[in-house]
């Protein structure tokens, strides 16, 4: 999946030139908690969101530092934090430092972007023109999609070995400890795990499986040293493709 899959196509914007009252008008009315900064010909210059509103004199949070830090800081570090409190154009706030990306921009990357750099949204660039924008909410909706898309024609028997190729994938032998059986698109897990969580990994695995409409869990814990059965599970879990 790319970012052009899931990107917002309508960007909402401000101006360098525009005010911090505009910019907070813009947020509200659209519903939104950061915009890219565009200028009149069309270039990204720059982002403001609604962090930029957290330490301002207006609102008595501006960061204050004692006397002796202040010595240690830097004058040019001074007055960028001074403007930033007290600036009222979004030119004076903005962050300049821009994180982008392309259209054909794979939606996992876009997520090691937003984690690395501890940011909510990345334009979408061609060039310098913004295209769209990529929020989290964005990522959400396309996870949402997928959870809620089934594929009801799918046999038991196909199920079935998708089911069992889940499993050897997991983390632990679980193919060889565990056969799975299907019937009317349910999945029914027998055998056994030997470390704690085990049988909840084979379970998500077996729910994972495009088709699946439930998974019944019939696994038995067995301590490996001794052999004994510490407990055999009586229950059955549903997953989502049938909510």
């Amino acid at each position: 999946m790319k970012a052009r899959d899931i990107m917002t196509g309508h960007v909402v914007s401000v101006t360098p030139e525009s005010t911090l009252s505009d910019f907070v008008d813009v947020l509200l009315k659209n519903r939104i908690s950061g915009v890219p900064v565009i200028t009149t010909k069309g270039n990204l210059v720059g982002m403001i969101t609604e962090s930029d509103c957290l330490n301002r004199a207006e609102m008595g949070t501006e960061k204050k530092q004692s006397f002796w830090r202040s010595l240690l800081t830097d004058p040019e570090s001074r007055a960028e934090k001074y403007i930033r409190a007290h600036g009222r154009k979004v030119s004076e706030v903005m962050s300049r430092n821009i994180i982008t990306a392309a259209e054909d921009t794979d939606v996992s990357e876009i997520i090691h972007l937003m984690e690395k750099h501890q940011v909510k949204r990345i334009p979408i660039v061609t060039g310098n023109t913004v295209v769209g924008i990529v929020s989290r909410a964005n990522i959400v909706q396309a996870m949402a999609s997928l959870l809620h898309a089934v594929d009801t024609d799918v046999s038991d028997e196909s199920l079935r070995t998708k089911v069992l190729e889940a499993l050897a994938e997991l983390p632990w032998p679980a193919k060889t400890f565990v056969n799975a059986t299907v019937k009317d698109g349910v999945v029914d897990l027998w055998g056994v795990f030997t470390s704690y969580r085990q049988d909840e990994s084979a379970i998500v695995a077996a729910e994972n499986v495009p088709g699946v409409k439930g998974v019944h869990n019939h696994l038995a814990w067995v301590d490996p040293m001794s052999g004994l059965v510490i407990y055999e599970a009586d229950e059955n879990r549903s997953s989502g493709a049938e909510n």
